[in-house]
């Protein structure tokens, strides 16, 4: 089972509804422990779009730090991110009770050299959960996943862009927009009206419960 060239091959799934869930900001804080990494380095974050590149400063003179630098500090936080991520509210329970009905797996918008530190953070706080690193586009990597499943499943991410990828390729997908209530995510773009916000992971696990009683998904035909 591949999506392109992403393999997915190593990834089971069981005869249960499927939730994909992003990592950043919605499984892990991002945003502000990017914040307090900037500090250390002597860097600033300016909240000023929902961009990382363009919005970072040196806390010296307040120049803008360019765009290459910012590549660099993003990965140099992504290599030392176990010391620094932690989770959000009330995730690793809501996981784990929703894991006793349903199959739960991570795709994380990162680049693969990351997924080992990943890997090591999420096991410590006890999120087990399989997870694919990758920076493809996520909802043919759903599709795959689920393929002609006739099964719920559940996509949730920060970003209305990832939202309307699993959208547009993987039909009755229950899509819920869960971010931070932070000063750089009053800036991200709107989802579509057909998409569900949650405030938080207990409001989530709700729309997901109703989802998985709801029944409102599709059957696949069986070949004849």
């Amino acid at each position: 089972m591949t999506s392109g060239e992403f393999d997915i091959s190593h990834i089971h799934l069981g005869e249960r509804p499927l939730i994909v869930c992003d990592v950043d900001d919605v499984v892990l804080q991002f945003i502000g422990p990017f914040q307090l990494f900037l500090q250390s380095q002597g860097h600033a974050f300016l909240p000023r779009s929902f961009r990382l590149h363009g919005n970072i400063v040196s806390q010296t003179d307040g120049v803008e730090i360019e765009d290459q630098e910012v590549s660099r500090l993003i990965d140099e936080f992504f290599e030392a991110q176990e010391l620094w991520q932690t989770p959000l509210d009330r995730v690793v329970e809501t996981l784990d009770g929703l894991s006793e009905e349903a199959d739960v797996l991570f795709l994380t918008a990162m680049q693969p050299r990351f997924q080992n530190q990943r890997r090591r953070l999420l096991d410590r706080m006890g999120l087990l959960f399989p997870l694919l690193a990758t920076e493809q586009p996520k909802g043919p990597i759903v599709h795959a996943l689920h393929a002609s499943r006739s099964l719920p499943v559940v996509f949730i991410d920060d970003m209305a862009r990832n939202l309307h990828s699993v959208r547009d390729h993987v039909a009755d997908c229950l899509l819920i927009h869960l971010m931070p209530n932070s000063p750089v995510h009053r800036f991200a773009p709107a989802a579509a009206d057909d998409i569900t916000r949650a405030t938080d992971w207990t409001h989530a696990a709700e729309l997901i419960e109703a989802h998985f009683l709801s029944g409102t998904f599709t059957h696949a035909v069986p070949a004849a």
